[in-house]
């Protein structure tokens, strides 16, 4: 718990300064005022995290927390609990969705297994802090102890710190676990006091009579185990998961180090939902990524205040869609940092003049 205590403690404000000297460059800029929309909003979010006015992400990781769930012996998944070391496997061979779009955005894919149900043959990529053998089924029982959350929390908060002292300058979250969906939209019910039905979603392609079966899960689950929304530690404890808990640990590291957290989907959400419960302050460091398909997901994000980059209709998690959002973020320290100023480019400011009055210019 000290490790906890001490990561949230030193997370502070975003740096003023930095972002108003972000704002007062794009205003210079050649183009009206605002016109690149969350581009320029991003830069300046961007810059108050770095604590630099003109910050750039050299450095970006995926890290993808793997573990299982004892939950899917409610029938809550279309898929069984082996092929989560099958897809970890997939995911050190480079073959997933995630390997490709990592790469394509010039990340690198961190593999952590955190509460896999089996032990993982040994890979040099392989980062292991298994807390346990996947969770309890939290239709009946709680997911994990009070002691079990709290080392999965510092757990991720350790594979980020390993990340920063190689050279992170962004962190985006992902996932993978057969059933954690299910804890996931537990999660998102016991903290916003929305019923499941409003949450739960198709997760892996349930049918109908499979979504219900997944909804009485979570209605069995918040009527066991009672989770306390006020303290995500008990959440995360009584209906979470081993990997939800490593990215909340590591959505808090990040923010305490002065990182960007691009948050996937769905299970990621939930995960920032536990580090929000348990540091309200980290909050400006989050950036959503994309909006999911599952169901409950718009809820999630309002809960935490936050507005999707992309609406692209994924719900595969592993952090696809946030290796996507880089792009976006690559996009918008470039607008901050390369283009001129209207006194750099010796373009009239006319074009500010104009763009008070309302007139339309055409170029």
């Amino acid at each position: 718990m000290q490790k906890l205590n001490a990561t949230i403690a030193a997370i502070r404000p975003l740096d003023k300064a930095a972002m108003q000297a972000a704002r007062e460059r794009q205003d210079q800029l050649t183009k009206p005022r605002g016109s690149l929309g969350r581009l320029e909003t991003l830069s300046v979010q961007l810059a108050g995290i770095l604590g630099t006015p003109r910050p750039r992400l050299r450095d970006k990781a995926v890290v993808t927390m793997a573990g299982d769930h004892g939950v899917v012996a409610e029938g809550v998944s279309a898929f069984p609990q082996e092929v989560t070391p099958q897809m970890v496997y997939n995911f050190l061979r480079g073959g997933a969705a995630i390997n490709v779009l990592a790469r394509h955005a010039g990340a690198r894919v961190v593999v952590v297994d955190m509460g896999v149900a089996v032990d993982l043959d040994p890979h040099p990529d392989l980062v292991v802090k298994k807390i346990g053998y996947g969770t309890g089924n939290i239709a009946v029982e709680p997911a994990m102890t009070r002691e079990q959350a709290i080392a999965a929390l510092e757990a991720g908060i350790e594979v980020v710190e390993a990340e920063v002292a190689r050279g992170l300058d962004v962190l985006a979250t992902g996932d993978m676990g057969i059933g954690n969906t299910t804890p996931s939209a537990a999660i998102a019910a016991a903290i916003t006091g929305r019923a499941p039905g409003e949450i739960v979603g198709r997760g892996t392609g349930l049918d109908e009579v499979g979504v219900a079966r997944k909804i009485g899960a979570v209605q069995r689950a918040l009527a066991a185990n009672r989770p306390d929304p006020y303290d995500g530690v008990d959440v995360l404890a009584k209906v979470g998961g081993f990997e939800i808990g490593g990215l909340a640990g590591a959505i808090l590291g990040a923010a305490a180090a002065g990182r960007p957290v691009v948050v996937d989907g769905f299970i990621s959400t939930a995960a920032a939902m536990i580090a929000v419960s348990l540091a309200p302050q980290v909050r400006p460091y989050l950036i959503a990524a994309h909006h999911s398909q599952e169901r409950g997901h718009r809820i999630m994000l309002d809960w935490l205040g936050l507005h999707p980059l992309l609406n692209l209709d994924l719900r595969l998690g592993e952090g696809t869609g946030a290796a996507l959002a880089f792009h976006v973020l690559d996009a918008a320290c470039a607008v901050l940092n390369e283009m001129a100023t209207f006194a750099e480019a010796g373009v009239s400011e006319e074009i500010e003049k104009t763009e008070k009055e309302g007139r339309i210019l055409e170029a």
